[in-house]
């Protein structure tokens, strides 16, 4: 009994992560209604920018945090600017552009082969790592270090960017654009500047997952691939639009995948995750935590 406990609260920790990892695609969606297919290589983008600042500097796994979120934020704000905002304008008449969707499938592939143009395909760690394999005990049970820190910075990233949105000018007007944004527009809100903000701040998200995720797991350029498959299962599971369905349904599929081997093959579990997947579809498209609305 011990042993499912401790895997129990090992899938919460890593299920946070994936959680964190869902989280940016599920603002950029929030708001400009579209799935963004780059976000697994926003992600990986992320990695590298906090493997190569510890690297480099030699400064804590965990510092690279203040380095990472403002490079991300500002590569999707021109991200979104530079590439995808022309689009909007084109077919500004859209509630949900395909055309965006197609775009982004297209960065997901320049993305990943530009790094590995660049990086190469090996797999990169962190060398002379503190949390390598670091554990602590709690009741008997062993559990992991970084991803308990990876759990406590899912937790805030979730808090602080739930704030944001509810409590500052420029939070409540990232909620009205994604309500309406004819009507956003008519009462003086830039739609467009909106649109770069949102995008920056899911792939400053994407940047702090990348950067919780780097002390215990290995870099490469696809990288990203599994977690944007798990970040659109998680975030269907939640319910899209909604932050802390992000993060209560990557907590499900980590618990999932952390309990299922104690009783069944592990490859089974992955056929459970999809299933349940599945049946949120059919059942409740909106998610298990979605709303009428998206904040």
């Amino acid at each position: 009994m011990l042993y499912v406990l401790e895997d129990a609260i090992n899938g919460i920790l890593i299920g946070s992560i994936y959680g964190l990892t869902a989280m940016g695609l599920t603002v950029i969606f929030g708001v400009l209604k579209v799935i963004n297919f780059a976000h697994g290589s926003m992600l990986m983008v992320g990695m590298y920018v906090a493997y190569w600042a510890v690297t480099l500097s030699g400064i804590h796994p965990y510092l690279a945090l203040v380095i990472v979120a403002p490079v991300m934020y500002l590569f999707g704000y021109y991200l979104q600017d530079i590439i995808i905002k022309p689009i909007f304008k084109a077919e500004k008449d859209v509630r949900e552009p395909i055309t965006v969707i197609i775009v982004t499938t297209g960065v997901w592939y320049v993305l990943d082969n530009l790094s590995l143009l660049v990086f190469g395909p090996q797999y990169r760690s962190l060398q002379d790592n503190p949390l390598r394999g670091k554990m602590f005990e709690f009741g008997g049970m062993m559990l992991s270090v970084p991803k308990f820190w990876g759990f406590v910075i899912a937790l805030v990233t979730a808090a602080g960017v739930y704030f944001f949105f509810q409590k500052t000018r420029m939070g409540r007007a990232i909620r009205a654009t994604s309500l309406d944004r004819e009507s956003a527009s008519l009462m003086g809100i830039n739609q467009y500047r909106i649109y770069n903000v949102a995008f920056g701040i899911g792939a400053a998200i994407s940047g702090i997952a990348g950067a919780v995720l780097v002390p215990f797991n290995n870099v490469y350029p696809s990288v990203g691939v599994l977690f944007d498959i798990k970040g659109f299962i998680i975030v269907v599971l939640g319910g899209l639009g909604s932050l802390w369905g992000a993060l209560l349904g990557g907590i499900i599929v980590g618990l999932i995948e952390s309990i299922g081997p104690q009783f069944m093959a592990a490859t089974w579990t992955e056929a459970i995750v999809y299933a349940l997947f599945l049946v949120v579809l059919f059942v409740k498209p909106s998610g298990l935590f979605g709303e009428k609305y998206d904040w």
